[in-house]
């Protein structure tokens, strides 16, 4: 069933507590605008749960954000993503990158879009030259020590020099919560649809991850669990895909995970386990 998946559709694009009475305060220097991102790489493993056809594999992958203020309120952020899976012999992956415009209130709220853009290639590909790009709206809350955050997204799956296309539109709500200032858990929810003359391929997304900033230095080191529960519409049954991962990441500009959150490189977009083709 997994390679029936791999084969036949791409998965694409790439709650807890809430505040406490107190406001948070950050450090003066770094509240004002200035540039600051992260880098981060991870490796971990992925499992297609399907009724009697498992499979495991390794991923890795990785990322880079930068935000770049533009004066007091307005920022722009560049994203670099890219990911890989290994399943029985078999690699598939995506590279690509996003860029996010947005007007920022460090203490209430952040209002924007995003636009992302993503190749893909495997050992399976041959010369199919396949890609996908995605536009939305995005939004951020901030209360406290609790962060909403939401996007919204249309988008279209397409092979170069081909006048045919998957559309995919999708949506997805994350939760940060800053236990401590170096402490950080996030819960979200999405979903995601490709679709062409009316087959549909569903994926429902639910991820927790849990993020820990050594107090005093630039490094990270975080642990996220993601569960994608995979639908066909010309197929009966579904498959669920597990993927877990640990990583490391390296930031500037930043003295703890909130002010990063609040001041620095806060957006992101769309993670699917699945990487890649093709209806």
């Amino acid at each position: 069933m997994y390679r029936f998946l791999l084969g036949a559709a791409i998965a694409a694009t790439a709650t807890s507590a809430f505040a406490a009475d107190a406001p948070v305060v950050l450090d003066q220097e770094l509240a004002q605008p200035h540039i600051s991102g992260y880098g981060e790489v991870y490796l971990g493993g992925i499992y297609f749960a399907t009724p009697g056809d498992d499979a495991n594999g390794t991923t890795a992958g990785g990322a880079a954000r930068i935000n770049f203020p533009i004066d007091a309120r307005w920022n722009i952020q560049t994203d670099a993503v890219i990911d890989s899976i290994w399943i029985e012999g078999t690699n598939i992956y995506s590279y690509g990158g996003a860029i996010h415009g947005y007007w920022r209130d460090p203490s209430s709220y952040a209002l924007g879009g995003f636009a992302t853009i993503t190749g893909y290639g495997g050992e399976d590909f041959g010369d199919a030259d396949l890609y996908s790009f995605s536009v939305g709206p995005e939004a951020q809350a901030y209360f406290g020590n609790v962060t909403l955050y939401g996007q919204v997204y249309y988008g279209q799956l397409r092979a170069s020099g081909e006048s045919e296309h998957v559309d995919n539109w999708g949506g997805r709500g994350v939760v940060r919560y800053f236990a401590q200032d170096d402490l950080r858990f996030d819960g979200e929810l999405g979903f995601s649809r490709l679709s062409e003359s009316g087959v549909h391929f569903d994926t429902v997304t639910a991820a927790l991850q849990a993020t820990y900033r050594f107090s005093g230095t630039p490094w990270s080191v975080f642990g996220r669990y993601q569960l994608d529960h995979v639908t066909f519409s010309e197929a009966s049954g579904s498959v669920n895909v597990h993927k877990y991962v640990i990583g490391l990441r390296a930031s500037f500009g930043s003295d703890t995970l909130l002010s990063e959150d609040r001041n620095g490189a806060t957006m992101d977009t769309y993670r699917p386990n699945l990487t890649i083709p093709f209806l």
